[in-house]
């Protein structure tokens, strides 16, 4: 689930509204999903207010959309003068919209039904003003989380009919989460006393010590609180402390987890943690800070600073660090130009003044005079001719801001760049490719990108074994066992795979059917006999066989 809680940190810069103008373009269709009417009127059940626009940004995020931020959103309120918490008219709706340039809003409400919910939404087309019919999901209170994944399933085939994902994936995408642990969650990114906002995350994470938004929302309370090491311990929990495990959201993690480690002077971690980040997006506040605790470790970090400067050109920090690097390092005169490249982007930068005309008067030294003091002794030397000690260069500057929109940005053009090298692959190149790439999301438990992907993949060529196969993994996790059995024959039929004849060998398992799990295990073992998965399916099936005799 994508996080939309950023905090003091995030909100120390404004979104940039061209990137958002790009964006738009690019994907499609921007969305803004508004927080749902609470027509149960009971006030404890406000809080799925925040939870309605959580659940449904984050299945758009993962069907392929752009959904708008709740930072955002936020900055579309203060900027129209409203407040957070206001149900918005149709009107108003139209008008956040137009502030944050979207395509799409989602407005809807929600009631109790006795032991139940029900969800109502409707999707508004700005461009065209028109709205949609209502779209509509129900269950009980404690499958909340599942009603909404429901829904978002409506709008999204409503957004794009020819969309294939099936509904238990979208179902299965939050199947994991413990409803008491997000709501924890919710009323943590929602209450406006800090110590209350820290006892629902801490109790959200010991509720649910793999919900990756909490640790993520977590880590930025303890940042803002100057709480360090804690943060750093936070935002490691976020995508498994792997920037390329969840995409934006470890990536953020990364870079705040850098800044953390950084200062509390773990810099050999803080090091590593900008790398992980830079491996992915290369922007010039990653590198930048990759090269202070590089600088901190006492070793050369001018590469870096070079490479920050060369991403933007236009930040004078960047060129005030590498002005700093290149001196500490006997590069003087590249340093100079460096430095007044830095007061020219910035011209009342007093730092940089002083160090100029300090770095200019070293460089420029002066006559001795004549020792007016015949008492002196002729070996000494006189005062005025003494050099001043050089003050001690100053320490490279940390970005500490981090930039979504930009990151989004970054993350829009790989996406571009990817889908262009995609394009000139043949049908059969790109299906592999795909499956390939869905297969990742699948290790990591992300059904619905994994399923995005491969229906992509059996678009572009269904003869590819390893789509149908992954249909197959995918079918099964979400439920749906005559699919799952269906995608893997197909599979089969195609080529010869341990991991469908895995499917299989499962699905006859758990019906009962012990002889063909038995034969389908065998098989399994015949194409990979180190399968630890397919010697464990054979280890259940002897045990069941035990204990039907």
């Amino acid at each position: 689930m994508t996080v939309y809680a950023r905090g003091q940190a995030a909100q120390e810069s404004s979104p940039d509204r061209s990137g958002l103008d790009r964006m738009s373009e690019e994907r499609g269709r921007i969305l803004l999903v508004l927080p749902f009417e609470n027509r149960t009127g009971q006030p404890s059940l406000e809080w799925i207010r925040e939870a309605s626009a959580e659940i449904l940004s984050s299945r758009f995020a993962s069907a392929g959309f752009a959904p708008m931020s709740r930072e955002d959103r936020h900055y579309a309120l203060d900027h129209l003068g409203l407040p957070q918490g206001f149900h918005p008219s149709r009107a108003t709706a139209l008008k956040l919209a137009e502030t944050l340039d979207a395509d799409s809003i989602v407005v809807g409400s929600y009631l109790t039904d006795g032991t139940g919910i029900v969800a109502e939404a409707r999707m508004v087309d700005v461009p065209h003003l028109r709205m949609s019919q209502p779209m509509s999901a129900r269950g009980e209170m404690r499958d909340l989380v599942a009603v909404f994944d429901s829904l978002a399933w409506r709008l999204t085939r409503q957004l794009d009919p020819g969309f294939s994902v099936a509904e238990e994936t979208f179902v299965a995408a939050g199947a994991g989460l413990r409803l008491d642990a997000f709501e924890q969650y919710i009323r943590g990114i929602t209450e406006p006393d800090q110590a209350e906002r820290l006892r629902h995350l801490n109790q959200a994470v010991v509720l649910s010590p793999g919900f990756g938004p909490a640790w993520m929302a977590l880590g930025l309370e303890d940042y803002n609180g100057q709480q360090y090491e804690e943060a750093a311990a936070a935002f490691a929990k976020v995508g498994r402390g792997d920037p390329e495990a969840l995409g934006p959201d470890a990536l953020e993690a990364g870079f705040y987890r850098g800044l953390s480690l950084l200062f509390s002077g773990d810099y050999p971690n803080a090091e590593a943690a900008f790398g992980g980040v830079a491996r992915v997006l290369p922007l010039a506040e990653v590198v930048n800070n990759q090269g202070v605790a590089v600088s901190r470790e006492g070793h050369d970090g001018s590469p870096l600073f070079r490479q920050a400067v060369a991403a933007d050109p236009n930040a004078a920090d960047y060129h005030f660090n590498l002005a700093v690097s290149l001196k500490r390092y006997g590069i003087a005169a590249e340093a100079l130009t460096e430095l007044a490249q830095c007061l020219r982007l910035r011209p009342n930068d007093s730092e940089a003044e002083a160090l100029l005309a300090e770095w200019k008067g070293l460089a420029r030294p002066q006559a001795p005079e004549l020792n007016s003091n015949p008492k002196s002794s002729p070996n000494s030397t006189p005062a005025s001719v003494t050099a001043a000690e050089p003050k001690a260069d100053p320490l490279e500057r940390i970005a500490r801001n981090f930039d979504a929109v930009a990151f989004r940005q970054a993350a829009l053009m790989l996406d571009q760049v990817e889908a262009s090298r995609l394009a000139a692959l043949t049908p059969r190149q790109r299906a592999e490719k795909l499956a390939g790439q869905a297969k990742d999301y699948l290790d990591r438990g992300l059904l619905l990108e994994a399923e995005r992907l491969y229906q992509s993949a059996v678009a572009a060529d269904g003869k590819v074994a390893e789509a149908h196969e992954g249909l197959a993994e995918v079918r099964e996790l979400t439920g749906d066992a005559e699919a799952a059995r269906k995608e893997a024959r197909t599979a089969l039929r195609l080529e010869p795979s341990a991991d469908a004849y895995m499917v299989l060998g499962r699905l006859d398992l758990a019906g009962g059917h012990l002889d063909e799990a038995n034969k389908e295990a065998g098989e399994a073992l015949k194409l990979d006999p180190t399968s630890r998965a397919a010697q464990e399916l054979r280890r259940q099936i002897e045990a069941r066989k035990g204990q039907k005799k």
